[in-house]
């Protein structure tokens, strides 16, 4: 096995087994290798099923498999348990490959599928039947549910239960020719139908499921169940320690069942240690579905996700997601974890890391009325404090005219504030002492927009050569040279701390915190920042740690997400919003505080809205005829203002299912920023953009910047390609040299493409389109990859 990124890791567990004694998993699998239970060996897997994002509470099984795996000199396999064709997808396959690696571990070639023992396992199911451990029942399913009785009552054995095993392989046989409908029969194991595990109650083996598989087609319709395929994967792998969450402990009964009856030679050994809980958010595979599907987030990988593809969106790293599974531990019963103690990780290991930038989230100008106006000086600031043992530093340019904070000037300031007001004098961060003399206001509405200052050229770097002090110190930007960026403020998603345990008949959605993302599109950051690659994390000074946006940030619009506050503000926040005790869960409608600058569209509620459900504006046409689908339906009438754009680009397109895919992805992602009638973007442009890019004349993603542009400035689709030479480019000839260029820049991708890993296809196809400012034909930069990489 290898760890990549963390030398001395073994070292680091045993200097932690020492001081603190081994959790109980490892003194088991110390105690087995003593006395040479499967003759020494340790290995291990991690086994996810491909139907959905990895979150945290993954990450720390992740963890904890390699880990147990390395410590004791073995290995930890990755298999993936896709027995359900009806949900998995060879996209989740690739995250999930993506995501164990960020995390600093490798399998090397011990990559599974369930789906490659379809052959073994139904071997295996022959077996159970010959031996009359097994039978094929004809109820349905919820006959079969209703007969299993309950705790307090037996199951009462099916009618087919004394089934030869004759026909029983018969019908085995036809079933996986694929002679039955689904749900026509099910192999069922034959245990004891009054048993007080429930799940020992004859359970189901094999489904019927005429579904096309991810991997294997359409080569089977009978599908084998969890309880089943688990245990012997693990088996024929030679797992010998196969660590499973404590919901599965029940099951560990049925595990050893089918691995005695079937009489495999390896009987790996199951262990159960307590699942992730973290506060204020929900760990559930359904409830993020829902998120995700319901549009409360942006996606799997929104930066508000505790997926591992959304903390790495928002600037967490892997060090810190494996301190943090190292420090809440392996334990034997369930409980919650403070969501401090993943901030707290996150914050320890950035504080040591990142370079220090200074950025102004809401700006307010200053003008230093005594400084030259035709001048401007570059100032030192380093990029790490003391305590940190790097070096390195930047020029940041100061000039007549700064942006600070608008928190940190009051016109008539509270007791205790020590930032700038009228007649005070403070300190700028690594260039001189400023007072304030004068202040400019809004005629209309008294607003302070303007603050004019003094400066003491004697005070350069920050200190008084008469010894005088101030107690305050901001940090600035020069208005002439700082650049314009998006910051996104993400907080925790959830405002109760355990939004699973909600009153019946309320839904957890109901809990979601509508500030869990605030969007300032006009802050500035200092320049030094303009070459930076996405992803590339700082400390925002006196603000945070922040990142720039993998997906989303390029140097004409820069954009950073919070990762998290440099101290725990989280408990006035709540108290801001539900008036409560920390960790109680909201009132139904009670008052959310005053609203910052824009909200997310989450619980409900957009900017300037109600946390009411708008209401639902039936489209004035025949859906059916359009080909639409129910989702796109229901989506186009849940807001007025969309179905309104909706039916106005198909005045002007009319390609119905085009228009609406655009419509109820992009509109809609916008609408939950702010409210439709909003927007300068009209149904006729949206109509003349959708034909654009069906008749080929714009890529979808250069498409997609023409979009973001009438969101906020409307105007003609057509102006704007051709403004910003934005056609399509079809020709491969010239295409080629973009091509060439991208692989050239990531050599180690290539290698890794040509020994198989062909999913990074699409990274290549990214690129390129990067490259080209999203002008590049899709369809013929992949056929030039593939060429190029064959």
């Amino acid at each position: 096995m290898v760890v990549r990124g963390t030398p001395g890791a073994s070292r680091s567990n045993e200097s932690r087994s020492r001081s603190q004694g081994l959790d109980f998993i490892r003194a088991i699998v110390t105690e087995d290798v003593r006395n040479g239970k499967h003759g020494g060996k340790v290995l291990t897997r991690f086994p996810p099923e491909p139907n959905g994002y990895l979150h945290i509470g993954h990450a720390k099984s992740i963890c904890l498999n390699f880990g147990v795996a390395e410590e004791f000199r073995g290995l930890c396999n990755v298999r993936f348990d896709d027995t359900n064709p009806l949900t998995e997808d060879m996209r989740y396959v690739e995250a999930i490959q993506e995501d164990v690696r960020w995390l600093g571990f490798d399998w090397d070639d011990r990559l599974f599928f369930a789906s490659d023992y379809f052959e073994q396992l139904y071997d295996y199911a022959v077996v159970l039947i010959e031996r009359g451990k097994a039978y094929v029942d004809s109820q349905a399913e919820d006959e079969i549910r209703q007969s299993r009785g309950t705790i307090t009552e037996p199951g009462r054995n099916s009618p087919y239960r004394d089934r030869s095993i004759a026909e029983n392989l018969d019908l085995f046989a036809r079933m996986r020719a694929g002679e039955f409908a689904d749900g026509a029969h099910v192999l069922r194991a034959k245990i004891d139908m009054t048993h007080a595990n429930m799940l020992m109650r004859d359970p189901i083996l094999y489904r019927i499921r005429h579904a096309s598989h991810y991997r294997s087609g359409d080569a089977w319709c009978i599908y084998p169940l969890y309880d089943f395929t688990h245990c012997l994967s693990d088996s024929l792998e030679g797992i010998t320690h196969s660590l499973c969450t404590l919901e599965f402990k029940d099951n560990r009964e049925l595990y050893d069942w089918v691995l005695d009856e079937t009489r495999v030679d390896c009987h790996p050994q199951q262990i159960e240690f307590a699942r992730l809980n973290l506060d204020h958010t929900v760990l559930s595979k359904r409830k993020l579905v829902e998120l995700v599907r319901e549009r409360h987030v942006w996606g799997w990988d929104d930066p508000r996700m505790p997926t591992i593809a959304g903390l790495r969106r928002r600037g967490v790293t892997p060090e810190a997601i494996r301190r943090f599974a190292d420090l809440i531990g392996v334990a034997k019963v369930d409980s919650r974890v403070d969501i401090e103690k993943l901030e707290y990780c996150i914050r320890d290991d950035l504080n040591t890391r990142v370079p220090r930038v200074m950025c102004v989230l809401r700006p307010l100008k200053v003008v230093i009325d005594n400084y030259p106006e035709d001048q401007s000086e570059q100032l030192d600031a380093p990029y790490y404090p003391r305590d940190v043992r790097k070096e390195g530093s930047r020029q940041v340019p100061f000039s007549r005219v700064l942006y600070i904070e608008r928190d940190d000037f009051r016109e008539d300031p509270p007791e205790g504030f020590f930032r700038l007001a009228p007649g005070r004098e403070v300190r700028l961060r690594y260039a001189y002492f400023v007072k304030c003399v004068d202040v400019v206001k809004d005629p209309d509405t008294g607003e302070v927009v303007e603050v004019h200052c003094t400066y003491d050229p004697a005070t350069k770097g920050g200190d008084a050569p008469d010894g005088r002090k101030v107690k305050g110190t901001l940090h600035w930007v020069s208005a002439a040279h700082a650049l314009s960026c998006e910051v996104r403020l993400y907080d925790r998603l959830f405002l109760t701390a355990d939004p699973d345990d909600v009153e019946e008949g309320r839904e957890f959605s109901e809990f979601l915190n509508p500030e869990s993302l605030i969007r300032l599109s006009g802050s500035r950051v200092e320049p030094s920042v303009a070459g930076d690659p996405p992803g590339t994390r700082y400390q925002f000074e006196r603000q945070g740690y922040f990142c720039s946006d993998i997906a989303d940030s390029a140097p004409d619009g820069l954009v950073f997400n919070r990762t998290v506050t440099l101290r725990d503000t989280w408990a006035k926040v709540q108290a801001k919003h539900t008036g409560e005790a920390k960790g109680r869960a909201p009132r139904k409608g009670a008052p959310s505080g005053d609203a910052p600058e824009r909200r997310s569209g989450v619980a409900g509620g957009r900017k300037g809205r109600s946390s009411a459900k708008p209401s639902r504006a039936k489209l004035a046409m025949d859906v059916e005829a359009l080909g639409l689908s129910a989702e796109q339906v229901s989506v186009l009438e849940s807001d007025p203002g969309i179905a309104r754009i909706f039916q106005e680009a198909l005045r002007t397109c009319s390609d119905a299912k085009a228009v609406a895919g655009w419509v109820t992805n992009e509109l809609v992602r916008e609408s939950k920023r702010q409210p439709v009638e909003s927007l300068p973007i009209s149904g006729a442009g949206v109509g003349s953009l959708v034909s654009l890019v069906e008749r080929g004349t714009i890529s979808r993603p250069a498409a997609k910047r023409v979009f973001a542009e009438l969101v906020v400035s409307g105007g003609d689709p057509l102006e704007i390609v051709r403004r910003d030479g934005l056609e399509q480019v079809s020709d491969a000839e010239a295409l080629d040299p973009a091509v060439r260029r991208v692989l050239e820049t990531h050599p180690d991708k290539v290698a890794e493409y040509r020994s198989g890993r062909t999913g990074l296809l699409g990274f290549f196809v990214g690129h390129v389109m990067q490259e080209t400012r999203g002008t590049a034909n899709p369809e013929v930069v992949t056929e030039l990859l593939r060429d190029a990489l064959s």
